[in-house]
């Protein structure tokens, strides 16, 4: 697959005009920023555009190339996914914190301690946060973890670009991965490093 016209429009306008954000981008094509997210989702995942806080998009000088899409975008996320870090509700935040540093992760899934299915998610920020707050380190996690249904998940079947693009949409660095869509069991994580180790390895032929 090669990109498509308005992704080839987009890098030009980011060419000539970066850095340049998201919505200066959406003005240059009379289009809405929601419009182009799953756009600047490729071209940032692919490495041809360079994504900055508080500046915009500037143009890397990778140039695409499309016989590697397959291998780049249609793995499946079960292929890519790893262990992810468990803890439960009533999980204190002193072992909580002491759980995210033992296994230098950025997020703890929060499971019911019964049916073991996903409630919530505690990120490195929740926890430093509390402890900014001077909250009590003995209070259970319950009390400051993000819970369902505001959870963004991935499915096994969904492939890298798509969990991709929820990574860039929702502004967040991994993705807890359940079986299916109804499935609240979680068996896996995918993170953002996960997906560029992932990309870095094709591009080099490793």
């Amino acid at each position: 697959m090669e990109l498509s016209e308005r992704q080839k429009k987009i890098i030009e306008i980011v060419k000539a005009n970066e850095p340049i954000s998201a919505d200066n981008i959406a003005g240059e094509l009379g289009l809405t920023k929601p419009t182009l997210r799953s756009d600047l989702a490729v071209l940032t995942m692919t490495g041809v555009l360079d994504a900055r806080p508080k500046v915009g998009y500037v143009y890397s000088g990778i140039s695409f190339k499309p016989l590697l899409e397959d291998q780049l975008f249609q793995t499946k996320v079960d292929e890519l996914m790893s262990s992810p870090v468990l803890v439960y509700p009533e999980t204190t935040i002193r072992d909580a914190t002491t759980s995210l540093f033992m296994y230098d992760c950025g997020s703890l899934y929060v499971v019911d301690s019964e049916s073991k299915d996903l409630v919530g998610i505690v990120s490195r920020k929740d926890l430093l946060r509390s402890l900014l707050n001077n909250q009590d380190n003995e209070l259970a996690v319950a009390i400051i973890m993000t819970r369902m249904p505001n959870l963004v998940v991935a499915t096994v079947e969904m492939t890298v670009l798509q969990a991709g693009e929820l990574l860039v949409t929702h502004e967040i660095d991994s993705l807890p991965v359940v079986a299916k869509d109804s499935s609240k069991q979680i068996i896996g994580k995918l993170s953002k490093t996960r997906i560029m180790r992932h990309f870095i390895q094709i591009g080099s032929g490793k």
